[in-house]
């Protein structure tokens, strides 16, 4: 078969696969497992350059593995549990924000407060009436965790294997399998340059939040409620770009109301301004690495959140990220 032949059809398995990965619901394992098989592959080579034998080599990377899963599920365990504990309720922080919301009511410009609903009950109607709208995309949240769940940990165990896969001879492929796993390559660097770059921006966004929420503020005699769950948040909600800066933006404008409207401008025009600097970092940090700019990103979560829902916003980046990549390397853009 031609070369070209052969990259044609890899190209359209990959396409399909990925397809298949957001229309059967697997994009949680798919994240899982290349998450694993990027932290093993990139910390493995500090353990095998110590050891001499294909034996000793595996074994480090077995334990590296297995460090890695349990250290991914604890952290998810300890998030989830904060989110649900009283420090840092998200339920908590959803009745403040009502609350807020309800009690500003008189300080607000009255364009503003025809937008709001009337009480706190509006607001949890509206809340539900929301859900119930979009009940397919928060499926994740309610009856389907625990399925969710295990697809995670399936996609765990997949890429601490895929990982151990590589330790060893080298394996000689057929033309076809070769180019297929050349395009799994390509997704799993994609995956690694846009979600770490990504974690790096969302750190330093939370450090300057933190410092204005949890310092700044309060030597003013400013102190806001549920504070330690605004910074959680920030940095939770900032994984996503964009959107998850909208989303802590807005809890953290909203909560700023519970002091005074002069609080909440303040709130707003400070993180204007820490979002232009991060704009900044994300043209550099991630546009550099992805040759993207931040409006290509937002165009593409826009186009798979409304072919995918909630799923195509967060494989966006990602999904993105590779296909520009694969496009450069075929010099086409």
């Amino acid at each position: 078969m031609p070369t070209l032949r052969i990259q044609q059809v890899s190209w359209f398995l990959a396409a399909l696969a990925l397809f298949l990965v957001l229309e059967l619901h697997l994009l949680p394992a798919l994240l899982a497992g290349l998450l694993v098989y990027e932290l093993v592959h990139l910390t493995a080579p500090l353990l095998e350059s110590r050891l001499s034998g294909l034996r000793a080599k595996q074994a480090a990377v077995i334990f590296l593995a297995a460090l890695v899963v349990g250290a991914t599920v604890l952290g998810a365990a300890l998030t989830m549990g904060f989110f649900r504990g009283d420090s840092g309720s998200l339920a908590a922080l959803a009745q403040k924000m009502a609350e807020i919301l309800e009690n500003s009511r008189q300080s607000l410009p009255d364009w503003l407060v025809g937008a709001l609903p009337d009480s706190v009950e509006g607001i949890k109607s509206a809340v539900v009436q929301w859900l119930r709208e979009h009940a397919g995309q928060v499926q994740t949240l309610g009856k389907e965790a625990g399925l969710v769940m295990a697809h995670v940990l399936i996609g765990l165990i997949i890429g601490a294997l895929l990982a151990l896969r590589e330790v060893g001879a080298e394996q000689t492929m057929r033309p076809l399998a070769a180019a297929l796993a050349e395009r799994a390559r390509r997704l799993a660097d994609a995956f690694r340059r846009i979600v770490f770059a990504q974690v790096r921006i969302s750190a330093i966004n939370t450090v300057f939040t933190a410092l204005y929420l949890a310092v700044l503020l309060p030597l003013l005699g400013i102190h806001l409620p549920l504070t330690k769950t605004m910074i959680a948040l920030t940095f939770v909600a900032g994984l996503l770009p964009v959107i998850g800066n909208l989303v802590s933006n807005t809890v953290i404008v909203v909560v700023s109301l519970a002091h005074s409207p002069q609080v909440a401008v303040g709130s707003l025009a400070f993180l204007v301004l820490v979002h232009k600097f991060e704009y900044f970092l994300n043209a550099r940090i991630v546009g550099a690495r992805i040759s993207a700019r931040s409006w290509e990103l937002l165009l593409a979560m826009l186009v798979m959140e409304a072919a995918f829902g909630l799923p195509g916003v967060v494989a966006a980046p990602v999904y993105y990220a590779y296909l520009k990549q694969e496009l450069i390397d075929a010099g086409l853009v």
